[in-house]
Order: C-alpha cells, then structure tokens, then sequence
C-alpha cells in the first residue's frame, strides 16, 4: 500500500514536466510542417472556368435630318358647264367725245385749316426790364379811396400781378394779395390804365410779367 501511494505521489508531480515535453513536441512538429515544401509532392490543380469577356460597343449618336413638309396638292379645277352664260356690262364704244364742251365743275378744293398763330412767349426777367413811365407816384395819384373802404377804416397794400405787352399795355391783371373793402377793384383799375416802356430781349420788345403793390391810407 505504501508503494502505491508513493507511484502515485510521482506520477503527480511529473505530470507538469510531461504536460510541458509534449507541447514542445507538438509545437517542433507544427513548425516543421509549416515550414516543409508540399507543391512538389501534390499533383491537385484547381481548374478555374474561363469567364466570358463582355466587349461594349461604341453607339454612335444618329442626328435626325428634318425633311421639308410636301407641297400642297393642286386645287382640282371644277368644270364651268357650257350653259351658263355670263353676260358682260355693255360698253358704247361709238360715244363721240364734244372737244367744244365746256369742262365738267371740278369740287372745289377742301378748306385749308387756318394755322394758329403761337402766342408770344412771356418772360419773367430780360435784359431791359419795362419801365413805369411817371413812376408809381403817378399811380397813385389816380387811385380814388373808396368810400366803403374809407369809413370802414381800412388800410393797406394790394398786390398786383400783370403783363406788360410789346407796346407797353398792361394785360391780364389778378389780385394776388388785397384787403376787400373795393380797395381791389380800385388798384386793378389803376393799374390796367398805367402806360410803360416795352421790355426787350436780345433787342426785342417782348411780353413781360410783372407785379405791382398799391397803397390805400387814410389822411
């Protein structure tokens, strides 16, 4: 029994050194397996099928001519049947023409538009400015205060706004600023019957606009 137990004591502690030899012998033999040459002692080949070559052709872009449309067809002509008469206006050739008589009226001619004369340009500032003859004493002179406005007691200036014409006229008179009371109609009298020397441009008389105040004070 004491044998027994002694072998067995052995086999377990021999058992690491056995497990360690027979994994370096399998470990030289997988090494010499890898490293041993086996092409020369097979004569297997493995036969690959042959693959079909696909070959792409080259399409070439057709280009579409556009034909002309065909002619027309030419109309079928329709038959005229020989019956049908047409009858032409009857013409008198034999009409003698009267050299001796008198010509026919001609209408007379259509009446001529008369062109309008352009109005004459008015100028606001010229070389030569018009001038009052008499000065604006002298139209003051003939200013009569009237008498609604003399006992209402009204005062002031009434400015006026006028054409001077090519001949020295005064034309279209407005009141652009006045104090009622018949002042207004008083001053736009005066004013059209004042006489001035014509304004000129490049040494033209010409029609000139102006303005003009008068004065209404009670003495």
């Amino acid at each position: 029994m004491a044998l027994q137990k002694e072998d067995k004591h052995n086999l377990k502690n021999k058992y690491a050194l056995y497990m360690e030899a027979g994994l370096i012998i399998t470990l030289a033999i997988l090494i010499v397996a890898f490293r041993a040459n086996w092409s020369n002692q097979s004569d297997f080949e493995i036969v690959l099928p042959e693959q079909e070559q696909i070959t792409m052709e080259e399409i070439q872009q057709t280009e579409q001519i556009e034909q002309p449309p065909p002619p027309p067809r030419p109309p079928v002509p329709v038959e005229v049947p020989n019956d049908e008469i047409l009858e032409d206006d009857i013409l008198d050739l034999d009409a003698s023409l009267d050299l001796d008589a008198a010509p026919a009226a001609l209408p007379p001619p259509p009446p001529q538009e008369e062109e309008e004369e352009e109005e004459p340009e008015i100028f606001f500032i010229v070389e030569q400015q018009p001038e009052l003859i008499g000065g604006i004493g002298a139209v003051q002179s003939k200013v009569n205060y009237p008498e609604i406005a003399r006992k209402a007691g009204v005062e002031g200036r009434v400015f006026l706004q006028f054409v001077v014409n090519e001949q020295g006229n005064v034309e279209d008179v407005v009141v652009t600023r006045g104090i009622g009371a018949g002042c207004d109609e008083e001053a736009a009298r005066v004013v059209s019957e004042a006489k001035f020397t014509p304004g000129k441009q490049r040494g033209k008389a010409v029609k000139v606009r102006m303005s003009l105040p008068i004065t209404f004070k009670l003495k």
